[in-house]
């Protein structure tokens, strides 16, 4: 149901896959970014990369749900 109306709304497969790239390197770029600005150490970026990593396997399967509907 949730797939349907996201494909009723328009959004493609294909955008939910440059979704999950897009976090990929939104991880990274946390990541460093926490490192460097705070002084809580390495333990809270690997949280913020973590945290954000676990976007890009939500937006593959919601690209592949997605894919098999378009089909």
């Amino acid at each position: 149901m949730v797939i349907k109306a996201l494909h009723d709304y328009g959004i493609k497969a294909e955008w939910a896959y440059a979704a999950g790239f897009a976090s990929i390197g939104l991880s990274f770029l946390a990541w460093t970014i926490s490192r460097q600005a705070e002084d809580a150490g390495t333990d809270r970026a690997d949280r913020w990369g973590i945290f954000v990593g676990h976007w890009a396997p939500t937006f593959f399967g919601v690209g592949n749900a997605l894919r098999s509907y378009e089909k």
